[in-house]
């Protein structure tokens, strides 16, 4: 295979929270440049087949695979399925997330737990699952120059607080430290890993935000670029990092976010 290439043939990618949204986007791409997809969903079984009925339809294979990514025996079920099916993997996207949000004095326990669980050590638990996979497996320069790649899917909400979503923003701090800690620990071992950070996304988690005119109209004075993201402009951006493209990137958060993460309220105040 070239280095200088998107097409992921004989990849096998695994995809988290993929029935909908940026993962079912992302699922798509991966699938369009040739990888064999493994659709996780949690409950959304109807969304996770017709994802794979759309990579199938592109000449890709694709197998749904349910699991809550913040239990241990689920996320070892799923990649046990993955590899029975597939033999191995070659790539994750670790992308499966949610919100429960209140103001910090009003937020119970299990609002805040539910989304560290899922967020932060869903994360954890499906890179430590890929890291070992790769490990055991080892280096297949015929398929890609890393042993194996990973994306983790954060948030601008990694650098830019956001009051009434404490756990939220937290889980994505959390994610930022997690992907670059690994990235060090693990590139010496041919492993690479990184994230994206996706600003304001046209996807069902946020509807309230883009769904009238006068909401959209309020969330674009925060994105220079003058529009919203779709989930296809997220899923290219995996693509990239899936793709032996950007072999020499490790530890990075690539942020796709239509320049919010320039503080546009500063343009006229600095």
């Amino acid at each position: 295979m070239s280095p200088l290439t998107l097409d992921l043939s004989n990849h096998v990618a695994l995809v988290t929270g993929a029935s909908s949204g940026i993962g079912a986007a992302t699922a798509k791409a991966l699938g369009a440049a040739g990888a064999t997809v493994v659709v996780n969903y949690r409950s959304e079984r109807e969304g996770a087949e017709a994802v794979c009925a759309a990579i199938r339809a592109a000449g890709s294979e694709a197998l749904a695979v349910q699991a809550d990514v913040s239990s241990e025996a689920d996320v070892e079920a799923l990649f046990a399925a993955a590899k029975e099916a597939f033999g191995t993997i070659h790539i994750l996207v670790a992308n499966a997330g949610l919100q429960r949000d209140a103001a910090a004095h009003e937020m119970t326990l299990d609002q805040w737990r539910r989304v560290i669980d899922v967020n932060l050590t869903g994360q954890f638990l499906c890179c430590r699952a890929a890291i070992r996979e790769f490990l055991a497996r080892g280096p297949q320069p015929a398929i890609s120059r890393a042993t194996g790649k990973i994306v983790c899917m954060s948030s601008v909400h990694e650098v830019i607080m956001w009051a009434g979503h404490v756990n939220y923003a937290a889980s994505k701090g959390g994610v930022k430290l997690l992907m670059q800690s690994l990235a060090q620990e693990y590139a010496d071992r041919g492993i690479r890993i990184n994230s994206i950070a996706p600003g304001a996304i046209r996807t069902p988690i946020n509807r309230e935000a883009w769904d009238t005119p006068e909401a959209l109209a309020k969330l674009l004075t925060l994105i220079p670029y003058g529009r919203i993201g779709e989930p296809e402009d997220v899923a290219r951006a995996a693509l990239w990092l899936a793709s032996d493209l950007s072999d020499y990137v490790t530890g990075t958060t690539l942020f796709v976010d239509g320049g919010m993460t320039l503080y546009p309220g500063f343009r006229e105040n600095g």
